[in-house]
């Protein structure tokens, strides 16, 4: 069974999903046969690499707040992350565009290294001091402690069409699903959870979507003795 997960860096509640899915992934009984899938979503594509603004100032622009109540959000985040064992810097985070960091996601992909990269992304931006935006060596540092090739993460960031074809067909197939908000997780393409639900609600999406896999019938006259190849070999006709 596959899961995809469409997310952003930015978002502090696809940080605590993916914190809750994945406690109710530990626990599912077909847990080694079901593959995850990080895919892209911007919050803020419109941003230009180099503009980077505290959060607190970036929710007080685009949603009208104050400043006590963008803190009193983040405080709460807080609260949130650490019911779900994760750190979380309440204060002095930044904003920034992240469409760099999901290209290196789909290097990470590629060589198998993802779900390392963007556990290590949602660590650096949301419990570490040192700043993910617009530093393109703290992500050389970030994708090489993922087990990526410093020269080889350094070439996509300098690059800027690598991996960005990748990145946009996610964010088109998020909106051809339905998604416009993120996180989004997708099961098998047959059901859909949105948002940073409850582990139980998790679990429950998991067995339902294992159940409904379909079952393969076999054909009632074939011959179940006809000729194939099997772990200790290949029939051969004897003449």
């Amino acid at each position: 069974m596959r899961v995809e997960i469409w997310s952003d860096i930015a978002c502090p509640w696809c940080y605590v999903g993916k914190a809750r899915f994945e406690k109710a992934l530990d626990a599912f009984p077909h847990r080694d046969e079901v593959e995850v899938v990080h895919r892209s979503f911007e919050l803020d594509p419109g941003r230009a690499k180099g503009d980077v603004q505290p959060v607190i100032t970036m929710l007080t622009k685009k949603y009208g707040m104050s400043a006590a109540q963008a803190q009193a959000g983040e405080e709460n985040l807080g609260t949130q992350a650490a019911a779900e064992g994760l750190a979380y810097r309440t204060r002095d985070r930044d904003h920034g565009n992240t469409f760099d960091m999901h290209r290196l996601l789909h290097l990470a992909k590629a060589r198998g290294r993802q779900d390392e990269l963007i556990g290590l992304f949602y660590k650096a931006n949301f419990a570490e001091e040192e700043t993910v935006f617009g530093d393109d060596e703290r992500l050389v540092e970030l994708a090489v402690a993922a087990g990526l090739d410093a020269d080889e993460a350094r070439g996509v960031l300098a690059d800027p069409a690598a991996y960005a074809d990748d990145v946009r067909a996610d964010e088109r197939e998020a909106a051809e699903l339905g998604a416009n908000g993120v996180p989004f997780f997708v099961l098998d393409r047959t059901y859909g959870v949105s948002g940073a639900q409850p582990a139980e609600v998790f679990a429950q999406a998991l067995a339902q979507a294992w159940g409904a896999r379909p079952q393969l019938t076999l054909v009632q006259d074939g011959n179940a003795d006809a000729e194939a190849c099997g772990p200790d070999g290949c029939a051969v006709p004897q003449g």
